[in-house]
């Protein structure tokens, strides 16, 4: 009886409190120093990796921009900056898998890398891309089927949530060529605003989702990743039961 009682006291057994464990990698961050608009200094790096890590991410794709007009990386830009980060790491025993891949922009040197078998890839040769922000490429759907095609790469376009001119049909039309679809979990929680937490939650609703990710550049997005976990869509993303694809890139 009396243990009766203090079980009605006590009520249900708190939920455990959600994290990015299943998930485990994020596939899509700005982490590597000094070389595009995300962290600066081996030291923001590290902060950055120690945040994600607390919250159950056991292996961080770092993929800084390449774009022609403002970040003019190369793999060997990239790769120098990873092996920078890799030290730092070892150095302060910190165990974590860090790669790297690339953030490409669809400008016009974009085909131009597809021609030359030069993209950065993670995984099975996936490769992130995003469009320009104000409108779609017009020859979008020519070279993400080039890309599939030649079997050289399968494309991911990141963040098509954050794009005012993609309404959720543009995003499946995309996705039916062959296209995966990455969404910034950070936009659950409103930090771009209404509009795109509303489209965020109605790609979730309609399943165009594919892979998640933090977009991380600074702490202000790392505290962004850590209250989407409090967000009742991305319960439903990490429930097991939506097929997301980011344990693929393991």
């Amino acid at each position: 009886m009396i243990d009766k009682i203090l079980s009605f006291f006590k009520g249900e057994p708190a939920k455990p409190a959600l994290n990015y464990s299943s998930l485990m990698v994020d596939m899509h961050s700005h982490i590597l120093p000094g070389i595009d608009d995300g962290a600066k200094t081996p030291a923001d790096s590290i902060a950055l990796i120690r945040s994600m890590m607390s919250l159950g991410i056991k292996k961080i794709i770092a993929t800084p921009h390449i774009m022609a007009d403002f970040y003019k990386n190369t793999p060997e830009t990239i790769n120098a900056s990873l092996e920078i980060l890799r030290a730092e790491l070892k150095k302060q025993g910190i165990d974590i898998v860090v790669e790297a891949a690339a953030e490409h922009y669809f400008d016009e040197t974009f085909e131009p890398m597809i021609n030359k078998r030069s993209l950065m890839t993670m995984g099975d040769n996936y490769t992130l891309f995003e469009y320009p922000f104000m409108s779609p490429p017009p020859n979008a759907f020519t070279v993400i089927q080039k890309m599939i095609e030649w079997g050289e790469y399968k494309p991911i376009l990141a963040h098509p949530e954050r794009y005012g001119y993609m309404n959720l049909d543009a995003i499946a039309d995309v996705r039916s060529w062959g296209c995966s679809i990455q969404m910034n979990t950070i936009a659950l929680t409103g930090y771009y605003g209404n509009t795109i937490k509303k489209k965020a939650e109605a790609m979730i609703d309609e399943s165009l989702v594919d892979f998640i990710s933090s977009d991380m550049h600074h702490l202000k997005h790392a505290a962004a990743f850590r209250d989407a976990l409090k967000t009742p869509y991305m319960e439903k993303l990490l429930s097991g039961e939506y097929p997301l694809k980011n344990i693929m890139l393991k």
